[in-house]
């Protein structure tokens, strides 16, 4: 595997380290502006339209330049945002600064998968864009508990100028590394555009929605949930991310084993699972070996439908696949914004730290039923298609043996 893959490995683990990190200091980002801490989750929402917003404006803008260099002004954007971040004076421009560092995210993801791809022999593009992603994966492995604890024990500013200075070893490896690619041509916006009258496209987009939503509803308030309801210290909140890291991790590796053998029913376990735990997970956070073992189970449940469900996309978008595939990224995060709204709705109406619990189950149960409806329309258009072969070949055959008759014969009946 070539070295450029290391950087845009980095870069991944940079976007995702400042992504997740803001769950674990909620509290003390909150506690310094003043804010509640639903209030403070807006920091998380706001980042997720960013991404929602900027996947599809930057990847277009990214047809007019080369794609490493690119690849270098997102990594720039990422940096600014999170330098504003850790000085921003007021949470207005906290706030700012987060949704300008997410401008980046979803492109990155896109245009990076293209380069990755291109660095290497065909039989191994899928092992490329592994690799790249793995930076992600370990974000929430290393990035965010390392990033967690150094903000609860310096000062959350300090993560985000680390979280800024991994964007600059980013940056210097994909400048000095990936070599130039030329600006893509016969890019054709319109072509990319029209893939979004499918309706398989938009329900698959819906699942992504949903299904990631559940996961953030949970997570996204984990910090106040396991420290005043299940009853962990403050400096356990470290471990608890990493334990919901590598269940992320795991469940990525399984949910990418067996989406290409098995996708909906991949779809039907991940999801339906998915729903059950978020709605136990209410009672399970009272306890603290039960509530670790749940986060641990929902980080692989959630990231199980990961794979599943970007590649539902590109099969359903299979015509023109890349602005799709940056706005599913975006998708994923429009349902990280709903969850932790409705997550900050149901907490500041007094319902408790694990109300958010109940939003996330019912938000996974519609992602599963969005996928009963599309595979019931899929099967149901690949039977008319089958009718409509059969009748057509049934009718041809008939012609064709209507013809062989002499001329002057007498046909007889049947």
């Amino acid at each position: 595997m070539p070295l450029a893959l290391l950087a845009l490995a980095i870069g991944a683990f940079g976007i995702g380290t400042t992504e997740f990190v803001i769950m674990g200091l909620l509290p003390e980002v909150a506690t310094e502006y003043g804010v509640t801490i639903p209030t403070a989750g807006h920091l998380v929402s706001g980042y997720a339209l960013g991404v929602v917003l900027g996947a599809p404006i930057m990847t277009i803008l990214g047809t007019r330049v080369s794609r490493k260099r690119m690849l270098m002004l997102l990594m720039g954007l990422f940096i600014a945002g999170n330098v504003m971040s850790a000085l921003a004076p007021t949470f207005g421009l906290m706030l700012t600064g987060r949704v300008v560092a997410s401008l980046a995210h979803g492109a990155f993801f896109g245009i990076g998968s293209v380069v990755a791809a291109g660095l290497v022999a065909p039989h191994k593009r899928a092992g490329a864009i592994a690799m790249m992603f793995t930076g992600l994966t370990l974000a929430n492995v290393v990035g965010v508990p390392l990033g967690t604890y150094v903000g609860q024990n310096t000062g959350w500013r300090a993560t985000f100028l680390l979280v800024a200075g991994l964007g600059v070893v980013g940056l210097a490896g994909v400048a000095k590394l990936v070599p130039e690619q030329p600006r893509a041509r016969g890019v054709r916006i319109r072509h990319e555009v029209a893939a979004f009258r499918n309706v398989q496209v938009l329900l698959a987009m819906g699942m992504t929605v949903l299904g990631f939503g559940g996961v953030f509803a949970a997570i996204t308030y984990i910090t106040p949930m396991m420290t005043r309801t299940a009853g962990f210290a403050d400096s356990s909140v470290t471990w608890l991310l990493v334990l919901l890291g590598l269940g992320m991790v795991g469940g990525n590796l399984i949910g990418g084993r067996y989406a290409d053998r098995h996708l909906m029913p991949m779809l039907y376990v991940s999801l339906g699972a998915l729903s059950v735990v978020l709605a136990l997970f209410t009672l399970t956070a009272h306890n603290k070996i039960a509530a670790a073992v749940t986060l641990l189970l929902i980080g692989g449940l959630g990231f199980a439908t990961v794979p599943p469900l970007q590649k539902r996309v590109l099969d359903q978008a299979s015509g023109a696949p890349t602005l799709a595939s940056a706005v599913n990224i975006g998708a994923f995060n429009l349902g990280n914004a709903l969850a932790a709204w409705l997550g900050g709705l149901v907490i500041g109406a007094g319902l408790g730290y694990t109300a958010p619990n109940w939003v996330g189950a019912a938000l996974a149960a519609s992602a599963l039923l969005l996928a009963v409806v599309s595979h019931t329309l899929e099967r149901r258009d690949a039977r008319d298609g089958d009718i409509a072969t059969t009748d057509t070949t049934t009718e041809t055959a008939t012609e064709t043996a209507t013809d062989t008759v002499p001329a002057g014969a007498v046909r007889r009946p049947g």
